[in-house]
């Protein structure tokens, strides 16, 4: 189905005091990169955030879902939780802290 273009440049208004944050296209879907970091993707206009440690914990009750077939689960973050932009910037912001930076590509 694809995502809209319109619902990637509201997140990344939303998470945009989380750090330098980006979009990328993929197959019809985005990439969402907080520091260069991979740290969602935004599939069939659905939010979803890798899981860490430290994002389960403050979301505290959390469901899990797969941006794509094949893919591990994700954390699935509501559209309701999405108009929250302090609460939505901070777990994008911890996710990126537990990530690990890219390694170069030769």
């Amino acid at each position: 189905m694809g995502s809209q273009q319109s619902t990637v440049d509201f997140i990344l208004e939303q998470i945009a005091e989380a750090g330098e944050v980006r979009a990328r296209k993929m197959f019809g879907e985005y990439g969402i990169y907080c520091d260069e970091k991979t740290v969602a993707f935004v599939c069939d206009d659905e939010l979803f955030v890798k899981p860490t440690k430290a994002g389960k914990a403050f979301i505290g009750a959390f469901v899990e879902g797969c941006p794509y077939p094949g893919a591990k689960p994700y954390l699935l973050i509501s559209g309701d939780k999405w108009d929250d932009r302090e609460w939505l910037a901070h777990l994008i912001r911890i996710t990126a802290g537990e990530l690990p930076l890219p390694k170069n590509q030769k």
